[in-house]
């Protein structure tokens, strides 16, 4: 059995009163690029390479990682907003990628999604009444009042008035904006929506504001979300689960609590070392990686991070390491822990036998 198969078991067995909305089986997309004359492809951008996780129905699922390790693929996909490479996704125990027609459109009413930039996701040219009733028009049978009286209610569950429809978008603020964005996604009734890096181009008070009706809104509403971010901050505050990614793969997904308790995966460590600590007087040291993220083009060989990971041996660059479940819904890949060392402290203190460490303030 592979582990694939191992973490789809897992899900049902560990807790079988917990429905699972969404489910993603060795999902894969990669990207040709093109040269010559003729344009043919000469070589493929791995963005997303083999990923499986699941979502449990009601829960935020964090998806976090650098910038381009994927994070925005794998939602878009998820979406069918771009094509996938290899792989499945199934919603409601539905594979997404074989519905079509009146099947696939129903799809698209339970699954929307909330843009990063606020700024280019609503059209300059349509008043954002019409924006957020867009989808309405489409997808349902509703008077031209209904499609108004719902645009006007889903503008004031986002904290805007309701001649706030008659305006353009170049009039709203970032934080504005967004609320809006939220409103569009909303207007469908869903049950899953991607939320992508939703508050990364705000202030930190407006990301506060747009987090909260987050919020309210799934325990109004019964929403699902795939939470993608790169604010480890914000997914500790935001998420119930929370998956992590390194170059187009999943190295390590647990439980908020687990997570941020004893990260297992030497790049989840780094990750954690650099969130800031608002006490002054607290000292944390602070894993510092060398080099940088390696191509997508090229990624390495074995383990991906094993070129920048300061506990890396032989093997790592030689054999791509198991997904596996180490206890308690804790996933990770890491060779380190095959070998039997598990645990944040063990880890931590290998790395300050092994690297460069610095004691930071705040």
């Amino acid at each position: 059995m592979t582990e694939e198969q191992k973490l789809t078991e897992s899900n049902s067995k560990k807790d079988k009163k917990r429905k699972v909305l969404v489910e993603v089986k060795n999902l894969t997309k990669y990207f040709p690029v093109r040269s010559g004359l003729f344009k043919r492809t000469s070589n493929w951008v791995k963005a997303v390479d083999d990923v499986s996780f699941f979502i449990y129905e009601g829960e935020s699922f964090g998806l976090v990682g650098e910038s381009g390790c994927g994070k925005t693929t794998v939602g878009r996909t998820i979406l069918r907003l771009i094509p996938a490479t290899s792989g499945s996704v199934h919603f409601e125990d539905q594979d997404v990628y074989e519905l079509s027609g009146a099947e696939l459109k129903q799809m698209r009413r339970d699954m929307q999604i909330i843009f990063q930039d606020p700024y280019s996701s609503l059209d300059p040219r349509m008043p954002v009444g019409e924006s957020i009733a867009e989808g309405l028009r489409i997808h349902t049978d509703k008077s031209g009042q209904e499609r108004y009286d719902i645009v006007i209610e889903m503008l004031s569950r986002v904290g805007l008035r309701a001649d706030f429809a008659r305006r353009y978008p170049h009039e709203f603020s970032g934080g504005q904006r967004q609320r809006i964005g939220i409103a569009r996604a909303l207007a469908l009734r869903p049950k899953f929506i991607v939320c992508d890096e939703p508050v990364s181009a705000l202030d930190v008070s407006i990301q506060a504001q747009v987090l909260n009706i987050l919020k309210e809104l799934q325990d109004d509403f019964g929403l699902t979300y795939l939470f993608i971010a790169h604010n480890l901050s914000v997914v500790e505050h935001f998420s119930d689960r929370v998956g992590v990614m390194y170059l187009g793969k999943l190295v390590e997904m647990a439980t908020r609590e687990d997570l941020f308790a004893d990260p297992l995966h030497p790049y989840t460590q780094a990750l954690m070392s650099a969130i800031p600590i608002p006490d002054p007087t607290v000292k944390r040291q602070r894993v510092l990686l060398q080099g940088d993220v390696p191509s997508p083009l090229n990624p390495p060989s074995g383990c991906r991070f094993h070129t920048r990971c300061p506990l890396a041996f032989d093997k790592c660059s030689q054999e791509e390491p198991p997904f596996k479940d180490y206890g308690h819904e804790h996933f990770a890949a890491c060779w380190l822990l095959e070998s039997g060392e598990k645990g944040a402290s063990k880890l931590s203190k290998m790395v300050a036998e092994k690297s460069e460490l610095v004691s930071i303030t705040g």
